[in-house]
């Protein structure tokens, strides 16, 4: 009964549980399986999977951002706004990037040179640069005038969106670096046990501070692509996705408790959240039920990674 318990509980369960899922839904929700919902699928978790890729090193080193969701807004609107006013739409990519790398240094500089509580460095940080954008575009939607920028988000190579590409992508050169690199190893022993990490020699200080720098890049990216989406930066655009980001983490077997990650399981928690919300759409259920389902889908990731704690013996 234990060793079921878990096989459930771990990297193999998820998978299972990610099948049983999958089999129902396409069974009970009409037109689920078809091509041109799975593309949509995909598209509809661009923005959470990119930044799932990060998230996963942050919580692995026993820290989370609670400030991508006002980052993605933030850069997608420096993006829009550096591009109408250049008329250069690299140098508006080039700014968001910059913007976004600056936001994540920032927070990881905050968290380790002056050993602030992630939770409240991020939280100011997400008030912060919300702010931000708000102020830079006077609290107003900022159409794209470039008609290339469009094209970042509609535009397909082999039939395949360049966002679903590009979310591949991320998933392919986090998962090398979390399984195949020292950077990946040292991040799992600092979640794990910080302080036997600095001990072995590991510039802990410098990991998170590279880590969040990271997160900031990826944020950065989503939210050119969102830009390019939704064809405008708007200030209040991803409200609530670091919530999303989190749930789909941990969901996927990432530890609060730090040291315990797997590429492979966040991509099937991202998923598990896109066909969640999915679901919803084609039921035509109200979209305010999304908000209910996210807050589920939180507590019962949450609940199954004290399982996986208890199960596994991992302390926090």
């Amino acid at each position: 009964m234990n060793t079921l318990k878990k096989i459930l509980l771990g990297d193999q369960g998820l998978v299972i549980i990610f099948a049983i899922a999958l089999a129902i839904v396409w069974i009970c929700v009409p037109h689920f399986g078809t091509q041109r919902n799975m593309l949509g699928l995909l598209q509809s978790v661009v923005t959470i999977g990119m930044i799932a890729c990060t998230m996963m090193f942050c919580l692995a080193a026993r820290d989370f951002d609670l400030s991508v969701g006002s980052t993605v807004a933030f850069t997608g609107m420096i993006a829009v706004i550096t591009a109408n006013s250049t008329g250069s739409l690299l140098i508006g990519i080039l700014a968001a990037l910059i913007g976004g790398v600056l936001v994540g240094w920032f927070n990881g500089i905050i968290i380790a040179k002056f050993k602030v509580n992630a939770l409240i460095t991020t939280l100011a940080m997400m008030q912060i640069v919300r702010g931000l954008a708000l102020i830079i575009s006077d609290g107003r939607a900022v159409g794209v005038d470039d008609p290339n920028f469009y094209e970042l988000a509609l535009f397909k190579i082999a039939g395949i969106p360049i966002p679903v590409i590009v979310m591949g992508i991320f998933f392919i050169i986090f998962g090398i670096i979390l399984n195949n690199t020292v950077f990946g190893r040292n991040t799992l022993a600092i979640g794990g046990n910080p302080d036997a990490s600095r001990l072995a020699g590991i510039d802990v200080d410098k990991m998170r501070i590279i880590i969040f720098t990271l997160q900031g890049l990826a944020c950065a990216v989503a939210g050119i692509i969102l830009a390019s989406k939704i064809t405008s930066g708007q200030p209040n655009a991803a409200t609530g996705l670091e919530l999303s980001v989190i749930s789909a983490c941990v969901l996927g077997g990432v530890s609060l408790a730090g040291g315990k990650a797997t590429m492979s399981g966040v991509l099937v928690g991202v998923m598990i959240m896109g066909i969640a919300e999915n679901a919803i759409n084609l039921l035509q259920i109200p979209t305010f039920y999304q908000h209910l389902v996210r807050g589920i889908i939180l507590l019962l990731a949450v609940m199954l990674d004290n399982l996986r704690s208890t199960a596994f013996g991992i302390k926090s």
